[in-house]
């Protein structure tokens, strides 16, 4: 019999890409989605070429009882909970809702496996490297818990949701720190810069390419090498063990936007606007990815030049 994998967010940046990946493998897949507020919402190409590969699910995490009878209704072999609030910046406003997602959604996804006695599957959570205190060095999996924002408190306690359960399914923490790339969304820095060109390339925003920070450092990683980060931790990771995904590398916010202009079509002036940002913006933040690579021997593939070129590729083609 083939295995059954749940996605949860699956129609989000980082669940659609494992989608595809999954998609290759001979499974029963079933993904979970936000419940629509319409119907005739459109369908995305990338869904809908896994047109009859992926059953697709309305559920709300949040809701316990819809929770537990979709879990008891599927009996995953896997689940991979990519659900939740994902921004650092949108949480300082919507705190409440960040937490409510992040936090009591995993706990129901715990509870309903262990209510429906589904205690054999293997529950990948993909963590955050916000959980971490800010340090001047590529950060381990042993260095010092301190979030710095509502967003890091909801992951830190969200993971902790997911490993303190006794006599629970196998929970696996891939702690991730930034990942880049096509459907993300431009509330994200260099989505945000990707999309700005590609409505200047095409005539509907004025020459002005509008920035906050760019002297930020961050550890990017594709987002295709991350989803296939957490497929490997999934499989062959250890229980209640955490993993950072991600490349080892810090790269300067400047140097993303001098590579994206580079790549632009028509000459683009960048504008410092102080409303972009945060309340609470680390100078640094950068991983060390030696544990996922000596245990599991994942290392990322996909150049960070690859992927800015798909990135603009992605907005120029919805612009």
């Amino acid at each position: 019999m083939p295995r059954t994998i749940l996605v949860t967010g699956a129609s989000g940046f980082a669940g659609s890409h494992l989608l595809e990946l999954l998609a290759a493998e001979r499974a029963n897949l079933i993904a979970w989605r936000r419940p629509r507020s319409h119907a005739t919402d459109a369908t995305p190409a990338w869904a809908a070429a896994l047109d009859g590969q992926v059953t697709w699910q309305d559920v709300d995490l949040l809701d316990r009882s819809a929770v537990r009878a979709s879990l008891a209704r599927a009996r995953p072999d896997v689940v991979y909970h990519c659900a939740g609030a994902a921004h650092v910046g949108q949480s300082w406003h919507s705190t409440e809702a960040t937490l409510a997602i992040n936090v009591r959604g995993t706990h129901h996804v715990i509870e309903g496996l262990r209510e429906c006695g589904n205690l054999a599957a293997r529950v990948l959570i993909p963590g955050s490297a916000m959980v971490y205190a800010a340090a001047r060095e590529p950060l381990t999996e042993d260095h010092p818990i301190r979030p710095a924002s509502p967003y890091a408190l909801s992951k830190l306690a969200q993971e902790l949701a997911g490993t303190a359960n006794i006599g629970g399914p196998a929970v696996l923490v891939a702690r991730a720190f930034n990942h880049v790339g096509p459907r993300q969304d431009a509330s994200f820095a260099a989505s945000a810069f990707a999309r700005q060109i590609a409505e200047i390339e095409a005539g509907r925003a004025a020459s002005d390419l509008s920035v906050g920070n760019l002297e930020a450092r961050r550890d990017l990683t594709d987002v295709r090498d991350t989803v296939r980060a957490y497929r490997t931790i999934a499989e062959r990771g250890t229980p209640g063990r955490v993993y950072n995904v991600c490349s080892g590398r810090a790269v300067s916010m400047r140097d993303v936007v001098d590579k994206l202009l580079s790549r632009a079509r028509r000459p683009i002036r960048v504008v410092v606007d102080p409303a972009r940002y945060r309340p609470n913006d680390q100078p640094l933040l950068v991983g060390d990815p030696s544990r996922l690579h000596a245990e599991l021997s994942w290392t990322p593939r996909i150049p960070l030049e690859k992927t800015l070129d798909d990135l603009l590729e992605y907005w120029r083609s919805s612009s």
